[in-house]
C-alpha cells in the first residue's frame, strides 16, 4: 500500500487559478477525518459528503485516521469542487484505486451524498490551468462539460457520479471523452425577443446613426434628452445590434459570469447587456467583498454596461468607473492580495439635461433654476465624460407621427447589421484580430491606422483649438471618423468621416 496518495485539482482566483495537490495519509488510530490547508466552511463539511457519497457508492471507507493535506497550505481553498479529488485520494490510499490510475489526470466535482455530482462553478479556470500545466485529462461534473470543452487540447470526461468515475479508472465502464465535434454552435442571428430593434424606434434618425456607430468600433455613447424621447429605447436597441460573440470572447464571459455564480454549466454566447440600478453599490458596480467577485463592470465584459439615469449614479461610483474606461480592467486589491479581472465593456449610458428633465425642450418649459442645472450636470466630472467618445441629444418626438407608418423604419435593423458587420470586418482585417476595435485603439495605433490628409487635418486642429478639445479627445475624434469610414468601407478617413465624428463630441 502506499504511503501518501495524491490527487490534482485546481483553486480558481480571480480569472486565473493554481494546482492544488489533495495529499491523503492514513494511520492506525482511532477512526478520524481531518483536512488541513487553509479551506474554508465548505471544504471542512466535505468531510460528511464525502463519507456518505463512498459509502453510498457502495465502496469502503477505511476506518482509520485519515488527514488530508490541501496544498499549498498558505493558498485559501474555496468550493465544493475539491469533494471529488479528496474522496479519491482516499479510495487510493485505502487500495481502491492505484495511484497510476490517477496519474495525468485532474479532477473536480461537488459530491452529493448519495455519491452523484453537483454543477461546480470556475470550469473554465480549472480546465485552462490543467492544460497549462500539461494534464491531458480533466474530469467534471456532466452539467460543467460544455463550459469546459471550450478549453481546446485537453480531454474532458463528464461525470455523473464518484461510482461511475470509480468504474471507468478501474476500466470495468469506460466513460468517452467530450467530442468537440458534435457540439451544435449557435449561430442564430442576433436578436432578443425581449428588446427592440431599430425598426421598433420613431424618428431619431441621428441616434440611431450614433448607435451604428459605437457597435461597429465599440464605443462609449451617450444619449441625453428629455424625458420619454426614446433614450432608453435606443440603449436597448443596442443589445439586438451587437454580433455574437467569438469563440475567444466566450471562454472569458463565460468565466466571468461562471465565478460570479450567475451560471453552472451554460455558456455564455451572446453578448452581456447589464443594467444595474443607480442604487447599486460601489463594490457591485466595480466588484470586491471578503472573497472578492467580478462586479458589473466585469460581468459586461465583452458586453454592455447601460447606466439608465446616468448622473443618479453616486459619485464614488462613476469616478470609479474612469480607470477600467481607460484601461480595461479593474483590480481589485484587498489585504490577502490583488485580484484583477477584465472590463471592457461598451459604456452606454442616458441621461436628462436637468432634474426636471424638460430644460430646451420645444413643448414643455424647464422648472430648473440656472443653478440646479449647472449642478446637474456637474455629477458627470469632466474627467468621465472626456472617456466617453460620442454624445448625442435626443429630442422628443410628435405625438402625431408615432403612429403614423414610415418606409424609413423598414428593414433599419437589417441595414444596420449589414452595416456593423462590414465594419468590425475591415477592423479585423487591419489589426488582423478579431476582438480588437478602433475605440482601443492607443495614441500611436492612431498615427498608424488613421492616418490624415493635410487638409483633413488642417479641418481636426481648428475644431480641436476652437473647441478646446483635450488631448484625449482629440484622438477620439479620429477613432470615431475611422469607425465611420469603416462603415463605409473605405480605407481612407476623409473630412466628412472627420466632420461627422465632430458632431458626437459637441455639445
Amino acid at each position: 500500500m502506499i504511503m501518501v496518495a495524491r490527487v490534482f485539482t485546481v483553486a480558481p482566483i480571480g480569472f486565473d487559478g493554481n494546482i492544488v495537490e489533495v495529499e491523503c495519509d492514513a494511520t492506525k488510530s482511532l477512526p478520524a477525518l481531518q483536512i488541513v490547508g487553509l479551506g474554508n466552511k465548505a471544504i471542512d463539511e466535505a468531510k460528511e459528503r464525502v463519507r456518505s457519497a463512498i459509502s453510498n457508492s457502495l465502496l469502503e471507507f477505511p476506518k482509520k485516521r485519515i488527514t488530508i493535506n490541501l496544498a499549498p497550505a498558505e493558498l485559501p481553498k474555496d468550493g465544493a469542487h475539491y469533494d471529488l479529488p479528496i474522496a479519491l485520494s482516499i479510495l487510493c490510499i485505502s487500495g481502491q484505486i492505484k495511484q497510476s490510475e490517477l496519474n495525468g489526470s485532474l479532477f473536480a466535482g461537488e459530491l452529493s451524498l448519495d455519491g452523484s455530482l453537483r454543477a461546480i462553478k470556475g470550469t473554465i479556470n480549472i480546465a485552462e490551468i490543467a492544460k497549462e500545466k500539461g494534464f491531458k485529462r480533466l474530469f467534471v461534473p456532466t452539467q460543467n462539460i460544455i463550459q469546459a470543452s471550450l478549453v481546446s487540447e485537453i480531454e474532458i470526461f463528464g461525470v455523473n457520479s464518484l461510482k461511475e468515475l470509480f468504474l471507468h479508472l478501474k476500466q470495468e465502464s469506460l466513460i468517452s471523452p467530450f467530442n468537440r465535434e458534435t457540439q451544435v454552435k449557435d449561430d442564430t442571428p442576433r436578436q432578443s425577443q425581449a428588446q427592440p430593434i431599430l425598426d421598433d424606434i420613431k424618428g431619431q434618425e441621428q441616434a440611431k446613426r450614433a448607435l451604428i456607430i459605437a457597435a461597429a468600433g465599440h464605443h462609449n455613447i451617450l444619449l441625453s434628452g428629455t424625458p420619454g424621447a426614446g433614450k432608453t429605447m435606443l440603449a436597448k436597441a443596442l443589445a439586438n445590434l451587437l454580433p455574437n460573440l467569438k469563440p475567444e470572447e466566450q471562454i472569458e464571459a463565460t468565466k466571468i459570469h461562471s465565478q460570479a455564480g450567475k451560471i453552472s454549466g451554460e455558456v455564455i454566447s451572446k453578448r452581456p447587456f447589464r443594467s444595474p440600478h443607480h442604487t447599486a453599490s460601489q463594490i457591485a458596480i466595480v466588484g470586491g467583498g471578503n472573497h472578492p467577485k467580478p462586479g458589473e463592470i466585469s460581468l459586461a465584459h465583452t458586453g454592455v454596461l447601460f447606466l439608465d439615469e446616468f448622473p443618479e449614479y453616486p459619485r464614488s461610483v462613476l469616478e470609479a468607473l474612469r480607470q477600467p474606461l481607460e484601461d480595461k480592467k479593474i483590480d481589485i486589491s484587498r489585504a490577502n492580495g490583488r485580484i484583477t479581472y477584465p472590463a471592457d465593456f461598451m459604456l452606454v449610458a442616458t441621461m436628462n439635461p436637468c432634474p426636471c428633465g424638460y430644460y430646451g425642450d420645444k413643448a414643455k418649459e424647464c422648472s430648473c433654476t440656472n443653478n440646479q442645472i449647472t449642478s446637474y450636470q456637474k455629477r458627470i466630472s469632466g474627467p468621465l465624460m472626456d472617456r466617453i467618445d460620442i454624445v448625442v441629444n435626443v429630442s422628443r418626438v410628435p405625438n402625431n407621427e408615432l403612429l403614423e407608418q414610415s418606409m424609413l423604419n423598414n428593414n433599419q435593423h437589417l441595414t444596420a447589421i449589414e452595416s456593423i458587420n462590414r465594419g468590425i470586418e475591415m477592423q479585423n482585417l487591419r489589426y488582423g484580430c478579431c476582438s480588437k476595435y478602433n475605440s482601443s485603439l492607443t495614441s500611436s495605433e492612431v498615427k498608424n491606422y488613421a492616418q490624415l490628409d493635410s487638409e483633413t487635418k488642417k479641418l481636426l486642429n481648428q475644431a480641436a483649438d476652437k473647441l478646446a478639445i483635450s488631448s484625449r479627445g482629440y484622438f477620439k475624434i479620429i477613432k470615431i471618423a475611422r469607425t465611420i469610414a469603416d462603415i463605409a468601407g473605405e480605407q481612407n478617413i476623409s473630412m466628412a468621416h472627420i466632420s461627422e465624428a465632430l458632431q458626437y463630441r459637441i455639445q
